[in-house]
């Protein structure tokens, strides 16, 4: 396949004589715009909140730059393998999807070893390669979709016999939950388990079974808060991060994030003007990206990013649902899942920077500073349009 023959295709003039040539995109080019745009700003922003970091005796031997370099290395490196990634047909990432969450399983335990996985705040969660670091729960995010709508397809008798059909799944999902909490990444898992869950429900599970799992998942995860006293402060900070027990604690980073959109207000104080940025609020170019954009873009900053990722999501699920109309459910289920991932996460990094949601672990997809994250997203996201691709092939008359 060309470059030409992947970024559009045209009709012969004779197809339409009045009109001339009308170019067919082989790809949905908003989407593809939408995502470089997210990526370009968050760039920008990653080098707005981390200017003042080599300020700050931990990171005195960086460069003020040294964030913006590094984040722009991953965009190259995410770029290229979502180059990469969108050469692979449908139907391999079908066929592979098996082996993937076998190495994405097998990197979970790596990470565990001593003097392998790399250790941040108590949390074991990197990889290092060399320079860099990989954070293989990332990968697991993508496997775990891949396998779950594989599964999907192999098991259409789902209907018929739910737990028969659908125990292996869950116990798979469930070997994976236990590694991410031995890290531990309760919010990796979080994702993941709502990934699962929204392929489960698009593949035409029982309402009613759907509702009795996401029943049980929801009290695992409360039992799981009630019994670690960490994340049991965690809530009670959420609820009251302006008490003086949690204002320096658990709380902080809230009553910061919320501070931070305040002194935004509508407008917003401009680009580069946060001052919550300067120390005051911890990953401010990580999980509180969003709280910068709030006091540098305003509300009317945060709209727009909360429109393009619902649009995003929304125009991923029509690009299932195209792909299983034309009996592709595998491809249909698999861009569906990266749409429930997007979206779900950017919705909790959203109210968590809000303040509607407990502090989670989360970064914002696609903007917030992290190699892993971004690599994946976009190797996600190309994966899509690589659907959308086939898609636009067959309803032409051609061949996925």
């Amino acid at each position: 396949m060309n470059l030409a023959g992947v970024l559009s295709a045209w009709t012969s003039r004779g197809a339409l004589p009045d009109r001339g040539r009308v170019q067919v995109h082989a790809f949905d080019p908003a989407l593809l715009w939408v995502t470089v745009a997210l990526l370009a700003w968050g760039l920008v922003m990653v080098y707005s909140a981390s200017i003042a970091l080599p300020d700050n005796p931990r990171f005195g031997r960086y460069a003020h730059t040294y964030f913006l370099s590094r984040h722009a290395l991953f965009l190259a490196l995410s770029f290229a393998a979502g180059l990469l990634a969108f050469q692979v047909k449908v139907e391999t990432w079908e066929r592979i999807a098996p082996w993937l969450f076998v190495a994405s399983l097998l990197l979970l335990i790596v990470v565990l070893i001593p003097h392998i996985g790399k250790g941040v705040n108590g949390a074991r969660r990197w990889i290092g390669l060399g320079p860099i670091s990989f954070q293989p729960s990332e990968l697991a995010k993508f496997a775990v979709l891949l396998y779950a709508a594989n599964y999907m397809v192999r098991k259409m008798e789902v209907k018929e016999r739910f737990f028969r059909a659908v125990l292996p799944m869950a116990a798979a999902v469930a070997v994976v939950g236990v590694l991410l909490l031995a890290e531990p990444d309760m919010g990796a898992f979080m994702v993941i388990a709502v990934i699962a869950m929204g392929i489960l429900f698009l593949g035409g599970v029982n309402a009613r079974m759907f509702f009795l799992i996401a029943a049980v998942i929801v009290v695992a995860f409360m039992l799981m808060i009630a019994f670690s006293d960490w994340r049991r402060e965690r809530i009670f900070a959420y609820l009251d991060p302006w008490n003086e027990k949690y204002a320096l604690g658990k709380g902080y980073q809230l009553s910061h994030s919320l501070i931070a959109i305040g002194r935004g207000e509508i407008f917003g104080v401009g680009l580069g003007g946060s001052v919550e940025k300067l120390h005051w609020l911890p990953e401010a170019h990580t999980d509180f990206l969003l709280a910068v954009i709030g006091e540098e873009f305003g509300l009317v900053g945060v709209m727009i990013l909360i429109v393009a990722f619902f649009w995003m999501t929304r125009r991923m699920m029509h690009i299932g649902r195209q792909a299983i109309a034309l009996d592709r459910v595998f491809a249909g289920l698999v861009a569906q899942g990266v749409g429930v991932w997007m979206g779900f996460q950017a919705f909790i990094n959203m109210g968590v920077n809000l303040g509607a949601l407990p502090t989670k672990g989360l970064t914002l997809p696609l903007m917030s500073y992290g190699g892993s994250a971004v690599l994946m997203n976009v190797v996600a996201i190309a994966v899509v349009l690589r659907i959308d691709y086939e898609n636009r092939t067959l309803m032409r008359g051609g061949r996925a």
